[in-house]
């Protein structure tokens, strides 16, 4: 099963939230939706879960996290030098 992203940049706010949230999809869809209300001031409504649901997008194989032993692993970064 492909895991779900959802990135608040990828939203309009004024609040400019970088809060990514990754998983499967139900269960990013209900963090989201949390989120959106208790971070952004939106209301429950099957509208905003909708609207949600259509910015999900599946996680990009480069951005995997590798998790051993409860720790999150970053892959490195290419270096700019």
């Amino acid at each position: 099963m492909t895991r779900k992203v959802m990135d608040c940049r990828e939203a309009p706010s004024e609040s400019h939230c970088t809060l990514t949230i990754a998983g499967e999809e139900g269960e990013v869809l209900d963090a989201a939706v949390a989120h959106a209300i208790s971070v952004h001031g939106h209301s429950e409504s099957p509208e905003l879960r909708e609207m949600l649901r259509g910015m999900l997008q599946d996680e990009s194989p480069d951005a995997v996290t590798v998790v051993a032993r409860g720790i999150a692993v970053e892959p490195a970064q290419p270096s700019r030098h």
